[in-house]
C-alpha cells in the first residue's frame, strides 16, 4: 500500500505522540519533529507508510539516546496478556469453534498498539478477552484452517509485544513443526523483538526468527537476505496488524492478513469500518481490492 497525503499529518501526530511518551524535554522533542518534517518533505508517496514510521523512531532513539524506549511498556503488557492467558484459554477452548474463536482473540489482540494516537490502556486488553466473540469480525477463518493444513511451511509475521501472547491461542491449534514465527530485528515502538518472543513463551515451542529490520512491518527491503528467503519459501503467510498489511498488500505471496482496522487509509483500502477484526485474503498472483464489504459475521450484524 503506497502512503497517501492523509498519512503526512498522522506521520506528525504520531511523532510528536512518541516524542512526548519517552521524554519530556521539549528541546528533544522540537528537534524530533524537525528531523520528521525533513523526511516527510523528501519521502517517495509510493513507499508504504511503514517506512517513514521506522524513519520516526529512528530519529526518536538517536535523539534521545535511548535504544528501546517502549521497553518498559512492552514488558508490562506481556505480563498483563499472560496473567488474562488463562481465562482466554478457558474461553477459547469452550467456543463453539475453537479455530474462529482463536482467530477473533488475535485478531483482537491488535489493539495492544502504541503506534496509533498513543498507549492503549490495560482495560481495553482485559476488554478484549471479555468481549472479542461480539467484536465485528470479517473474514472467513475456515479458509484460514484450510490453508493452515495444506502448507508444509507457515510464516506467521509477528506484531506487538503482548499480542503475541494472544496469538499464542491461535499458533497452539497448529503443527509447531511447520511454524516459524518472525519478530523484528531491533527495536521498533512496541514492536515485538526476540526478547519478547521468549518472554511471552513463544520460543519453548516454535522456531522463532528476526526479519533484520527496526522498521514496522516487513518493508522487505529493509529485512535481512535470510528473512526474504523465508518468506519466499513459505507455503502460507500469516501477516498480524496494520503495518504488515500496509507494507504487503499489495505482494503476490500467499498471505492472509489478520488485524483491527484502526485507521481510515486503511479502512478506505479495505473498504471495511474502523473498528473491524479483519482476516483479509491476497490471492497469490494478483490483488485482490475490497471496496465493498462483503457480509460480515453473525456478530458483526
Amino acid at each position: 500500500m503506497k502512503t497517501h497525503l492523509e498519512c503526512l499529518p498522522c506521520f506528525l501526530r504520531q511523532a510528536l505522540g512518541a516524542a512526548r511518551f519517552v521524554t519530556d524535554d521539549e528541546a528533544r522533542q522540537a528537534e524530533i519533529l524537525r528531523q520528521v518534517l525533513r523526511a516527510a518533505a523528501e519521502m517517495d508517496l509510493e513507499t508504504p507508510p511503514p517506512v517513514m514510521g521506522g524513519k520516526i523512531h529512528r530519529a526518536l532513539r538517536e535523539t534521545t539516546g535511548n535504544p528501546d524506549p517502549y521497553a518498559e511498556a512492552k514488558r508490562r503488557f506481556t505480563k498483563l496478556a499472560l496473567e488474562l492467558l488463562p481465562e482466554a484459554r478457558k474461553r477459547v477452548r469452550a467456543a463453539d469453534d475453537p479455530w474462529e474463536a482463536a482467530v477473533r482473540i488475535a485478531g483482537a489482540a491488535n489493539v495492544i498498539d502504541f503506534a496509533i494516537r498513543g498507549a492503549p490502556g490495560e482495560e481495553s486488553v482485559r476488554h478484549l478477552v471479555e468481549g472479542f466473540a461480539e467484536m465485528p469480525f470479517h473474514g472467513d477463518p475456515a479458509a484460514l484452517r484450510e490453508a493452515v493444513e495444506n502448507a508444509e511451511r507457515i510464516l506467521l509475521l509477528a506484531d506487538n509485544a503482548g499480542e503475541i501472547v494472544f496469538d499464542r491461542l491461535l499458533l497452539e491449534q497448529m503443527p509447531a513443526d511447520r511454524v516459524t514465527i518472525a519478530v523484528k530485528g531491533g527495536p521498533v515502538i512496541n514492536d515485538a523483538t526476540m526478547e519478547d518472543a521468549r518472554a511471552a513463551g513463544l520460543t519453548e515451542r516454535f522456531e522463532v526468527i528476526d526479519d533484520g529490520s527496526d522498521t514496522p512491518g516487513r518493508a522487505l527491503e529493509t529485512c535481512s537476505p535470510e528473512f526474504r528467503r523465508r518468506f519466499e519459501e513459505a507455503d502460507l503467510i500469516l501477516a498480524k496488524g496494520q503495518a504488515n498489511y500496509e507494507s504487503l498488500s499489495d505482494t503476490a505471496r500467499p498471505v492472509f492478513f489478520l488485524l483491527k482496522i484502526k485507521c481510515p487509509v486503511v479502512a478506505a483500502d479495505t473498504g471495511l469500518p474502523m473498528g473491524t477484526l479483519a482476516l483479509l485474503q491476497a490471492p497469490s498472483g494478483a490483488r485482490r481490492k475490497t471496496r465493498e464489504p462483503a457480509a460480515m459475521s453473525r456478530a458483526a450484524q
